[in-house]
């Protein structure tokens, strides 16, 4: 629309400005009187020749031109102040003069020409260029609709735009109209589809104050639209690869925990059914040694069934983002401990170890959760460490945190995969060596970070060690020690 405008606006302004420029150069002339020879005269006047062109175009300038060889006939060549001439020397002079004038303003106007055209063609690749740059990146349709309709608008001046994009996968159609404050009238000025070999994309709709564009404004609204389209095209293509990548995820970690799950069922469930066969048959004195092994044993795999299927539905609440931990003033210790006395039969070859102070402060943690935890790591210390090896818990307060270290004298893990070992179905060592199913130290970290805490794992000269970092502050109370308990200083309960 620009192009148009100036185009006119050139002619409005060139006009008048080539009569004024032949009328001065004449009037200069004039005061010189007889001291130009007539040769002179004809190569001064293709300065304004020369001055037009440059300044307004081809169109002026051959105007220039003309008024040029009037001015030079009327004012120069013999008799004065008429157009006739007499003299055929002076004949062809003027035909020499004004074939010169043309053919000088044709050179001119096509290099001006060339020229704007190279800065019309810069413009339009520097336009692309933004254009393409701004849609670098961009995953969102609502976004993209955005930067094309402020892109068309700075770059063509419509008064208004909107863009439709086809039916989008998850929000239906989407519409973005620019300025979002302007009202809409019907029926737009013009309207473009959007669409790539594929499909199509959308359709631009524009409001403006004139009818037609030029050429160049067509082609560079065409390559608008066209990138416009790629981009959709590209958001949907993403939007497409991510769910697929998910589903793809999804169904690994849907084969992974069938398999896992499938074999730590198998496992205790036929231990449990050997045994009470064994108690039903009565091939087993009432009172034997047997008999308590028997029963022992089905307790200790009912636990671990407890165990895998606690474990499970933790880890369906943390994917749904449903684990919401009950924050109350609890003794880590106390919690360890209970989770001692229910693992005492695990624990047999592992005794536990203790380093916490007498003065340990209360820790703000959901008690069940917490339970949980340690239970999962001392599961893991069972299965890495060696026999007849203790288990070393420690904890210290570090500024306004708790740190809670668990050791036992597993095999260092490498440093590469110390990163991972809290991703679910992360298995360090083959399935057919230790059993599990790669989700107790996930649930950990799932429920650690729920509680507002940190756990991370470090190799150690004498074994392996998980530490645990825990706030010590409650809805802004200050820390409380187990003393502080039993003074009656109890903190405010807080729940609802």
């Amino acid at each position: 629309m620009n192009y148009t405008r100036d185009r006119s606006l050139q002619l409005a302004i060139g006009i008048p400005g080539s009569l004024a420029i032949v009328g001065l150069v004449t009037l200069a002339l004039k005061l010189a009187g007889s001291e130009l020879q007539i040769q002179l005269i004809a190569l001064l006047y293709l300065l304004p020749i020369l001055v037009c062109t440059v300044l307004w175009g081809l169109s002026v300038g051959i105007l220039a031109g003309f008024l040029s060889f009037l001015a030079f006939n009327y004012y120069f060549i013999q008799p004065y102040y008429t157009l006739a001439v007499h003299r055929t020397q002076d004949l062809i002079t003027l035909i020499v003069f004004f074939i010169v004038a043309v053919v000088v303003s044709q050179l001119i106007g096509q290099a001006r020409q060339a020229e704007r055209v190279a800065k019309k063609r810069e413009l339009e690749a520097m336009r692309m260029y933004e254009l393409i740059s701004a849609f670098a990146g961009l995953t969102d349709v609502e976004l993209i609709l955005k930067t094309l309709a402020e892109k068309i608008v700075d770059t063509f001046h419509f008064d208004q735009v909107e863009i439709t994009s086809a039916v989008d996968q998850n929000a239906g159609q989407v519409k973005y109209h620019f300025p979002a404050s302007s009202i809409l009238v019907e029926p737009c000025d013009l309207s473009m589809t959007m669409f790539t070999a594929r499909s199509t994309q959308g359709e631009i709709k524009l409001w403006f104050d004139q009818n037609t564009l030029s050429l160049e404004e067509t082609r560079l609204l065409s390559a608008f639209s066209n990138q416009g389209a790629l981009a959709i095209e590209r958001a949907h293509l993403f939007e497409s690869e991510n769910v697929a990548r998910v589903l793809e995820e999804s169904d690994r970690v849907k084969t992974s925990l069938l398999n896992s799950v499938s074999h730590e069922l198998r496992s205790p469930l036929a231990a449990i059914k050997a045994s009470a066969s064994s108690l039903r048959s009565r091939t087993v004195e009432w009172e034997s040694a047997a008999r308590e092994e028997l029963i022992a044993t089905i307790d200790e795999e009912a636990d671990a069934l407890n165990l895998l299927v606690g474990n499970l539905l933790d880890m369906s609440r943390i994917d749904a983002g449903a684990l919401k931990p009950m924050l109350r003033w609890n003794s880590i210790q106390e919690i360890i401990k209970g989770v001692e006395g229910k693992m005492r039969n695990q624990l047999h070859h592992h005794p536990v170890v203790y380093d916490i102070p007498a003065d340990f402060p209360l820790v703000p943690t959901d008690y069940v959760m917490m339970e949980q935890v340690f239970t999962n790591l001392f599961s893991n210390c069972i299965k890495y460490a060696p026999h007849e090896t203790s288990i070393n818990v420690s904890g210290r307060k570090i500024e306004e945190r708790a740190l809670i270290t668990v050791v036992n004298q597993s095999p260092p893990v490498p440093e590469e995969q110390l990163d991972f070992i809290f991703t679910k179905f992360h298995r360090i060592t083959a399935a057919d060596k230790i059993t599990g199913t790669g989700l107790g130290l996930s649930i950990c970290k799932g429920i650690i970070e729920a509680n507002k805490g940190k756990i991370w794992a470090e190799n150690l000269p004498d074994g392996f060690a998980f530490r645990i970092s825990l706030p010590l502050t409650l809805e802004g109370e200050l820390p409380r020690t187990p003393k502080d308990e039993i003074d009656g200083k109890k903190p405010p309960d807080t729940s609802d």
